[in-house]
This record gives structure tokens, sequence and C-alpha cells, in this order.
């Protein structure tokens, strides 16, 4: 397949600007992968939906503050987006500045002076003289995608953040979690349904467009992920009752899935830059909760691969025409997956 395959045209009225008033107060398209029925319901009939033997898997890293703007030490402007926390001091980050940043030069961000230290591949190491989150969190800003235009606000670090968010580390919230409150949680408790984690921190890469039209190309950008053992035995209990695994997202559905490249879910933790193209054998995930997706990205291949190319093409042309809200804040799917587990 090619890259001009995941093509579709968007009005740029359907890109959610901010979010529903309430978490829960999204729309959501139900899709079945076999036989390409689609449903419009709200998303709060996610209860209905799921069945009490299903487990559903969260993804649950935390938003980081992860934009900085400052200066460099002779004078320039400067904007750093981290990518990524490698320890107490240290991040990957891009910098953007009227000119390259070198190594030993400093950057004065909020109060902070940050050493770089060199590149690292597209990004830059640089070092902080004390702990990074705590800088980030006292000067940074939630970074939002490049689709939305305002600046960060206070409605954003609370909205562009699950609920159930947990380990600090990413720099793009897991949207699919974004439709879920407390209240909602509870009542899926309460009907039986299991919940269990993962963690995936999302990276600035889950932005980065495809530049080949030959899809073989593209090499997808590292993220760090996290399965524990509990998320595994909850998979097998649910497996063992006849019930479904549901991932929230498609950080979740990667991490279960780059879990078990060797065949078996497998407990554990690692580096993935799993890219899944229509003609992938899904081993884990039989249903999965996912926001609608860029043009031409990866993100949009997966559902593609998972509930069926021409399925989705068709789903995403009913959500233009129903007037669906699209992207991070905007409203949400269920798809059912199109095949049997390998």
């Amino acid at each position: 397949m090619r890259l001009a395959d995941f093509d579709y045209q968007l009005p740029p009225e359907l890109i959610a600007q901010h979010p529903a008033p309430e978490r829960t107060a999204s729309r959501l398209l139900h899709l079945d992968g076999v036989t390409g029925a689609m449903e419009d319901l709200q998303f709060t009939d996610i209860v209905s939906l799921l069945d009490p033997a299903d487990v559903l898997v969260v993804n649950d890293t935390r938003v980081i503050k992860a934009r900085l703007y400052g200066r460099k030490d002779s004078g320039g402007e400067v904007e750093v987006l981290v990518e990524r926390i490698l320890d107490a001091r240290r991040v990957l980050a891009q910098v953007r500045a009227s000119k390259t940043a070198k190594a030993g030069r400093r950057l004065i961000l909020g109060e902070e002076n940050v050493e770089i230290l060199g590149r690292a591949g597209e990004f830059y190491e640089l070092s902080f003289g004390q702990d990074a989150l705590g800088v980030l969190e006292a000067h940074g800003e939630v970074p939002l995608p490049p689709y939305i235009t305002h600046t960060a606000d206070s409605t954003d670090e609370s909205r562009y953040q699950t609920v159930y968010a947990k380990v600090p580390g990413a720099v793009a919230a897991p949207t699919a979690g974004l439709h879920f409150d407390d209240a909602l949680l509870a009542r899926l408790e309460a009907k039986g349904v299991k919940r269990a984690a993962v963690t995936l921190h999302v990276g600035a890469g889950t932005f980065q467009p495809v530049r080949s039209d030959d899809l073989s190309k593209h090499v997808m950008h590292s993220e760090r992920y996290g399965v524990p053992e509990a998320t595994v035995e909850a998979i097998r209990k649910a497996r063992a009752a006849g019930g479904r695994v549901v991932a929230a997202g498609t950080t979740a559905l990667r991490a279960l899935e780059s879990a078990a490249a060797s065949g078996e879910l497998r407990a554990g933790t690692g580096e993935t830059r799993l890219f899944i193209v229509p003609g992938y054998s899904f081993r884990v995930v039989d249903r999965l909760i996912t926001n609608f997706h860029l043009p031409r990205s990866t993100l949009l291949m997966l559902v593609s691969a998972f509930a069926g190319a021409a399925n989705i093409r068709h789903a995403y042309e009913h959500a233009v025409r129903s007037r669906y809200r699209f992207f991070s804040y905007g409203d949400a799917m269920l798809l059912e997956a199109a095949q049997v587990h390998a």
C-alpha cells in the first residue's frame, strides 16, 4: 500500500480546538470491522457495549509540561520541546532557534541554566542544573498538538490529561482516554469490566509526517513502554472467562502488541518502533477505542489494519458528513477487529 491510500479530505472546522464541555460528552462511532456496519452513539454508551468479562486496558502515562521558551546564552530566542526524560537531570529535546545550537552552549529557560551536551540524532541532549521535571512543572507549558492553534491554558492543563494519568513522561496525551471520567469508570467497574494499565510515553514523533510514499521505507519513532505482570494476568483471566481485550487508545494497543512480539504476551519494559499497517496480524487486542486520526498518519494506518482499510475509509467519510469532531479533542470510535488473532 502507498501513502496516498491513507489520505482523506477534512474540512478545517471539524478539527476540535477545545475539549467538549464534559469529558463524556463526546460522540462515539461504533464500527464493526467484520461487517463494516456503523452506529452513531454517545461515548457514555460504551458501558452497554462492553461485557462484564472484558478487560479495559488503559495507558497511564502522564503528560509533562514539555514546552519551554527562553534564550541562548548569546541572546537569541529559543523554543525547547522535551521528547523524553533520560534521568533526573538529563532530557532529549527538540531545540528551535534562528541558528543551530551547539554542544557546550547554554540555554536560559525560565530561571534555569541548561547546558547543551550534544546531538542525539534529530534531538539534543540537555543537562539541567536541578531536577528536570521540577523545572518543567515550574516553567513549562502543556505541549498541545500542532493542529490546536490556541496557547495552552489552565483548562488544557487538566483536560489534556486522562483522569488515570500516573507516570510522568509523555509529551502528547493518549487521547482516547480523555473521554473517560471517574463516574464512567465506576459504572464500568460496577458492571464487572476489569481495568488494567500499561505505560507508553507518547513522544513528539507521533506527529511526524510519513515522508515516503513507499511505506516500507518509513522508520517509526521510538517510544518507551511497560506492561506489568498484573496486566498480563488480567488479560489471561479475561480470555479464560470468554472476555475481550479492549484497548483504550492506539498507544495501549501498541504497548500490548509490542509486548507480544514473540508470539506470547509477556510482562516487561522496552523500546518500541512497531509500525502497524494493513496485513499486520494482531495478537492481543480485540476492540479498540480511539479518536479520529490525521490524514496520511501512521495512526490512520494502524486503525485501517485493525478494522479494515475499506471500513475505515467509509467510516471517516461518514464522520465528515455527520460533522464529528476530529483529532485530540474530538470524538471517539469503538472499533471491532476485522480479523481473528494470530
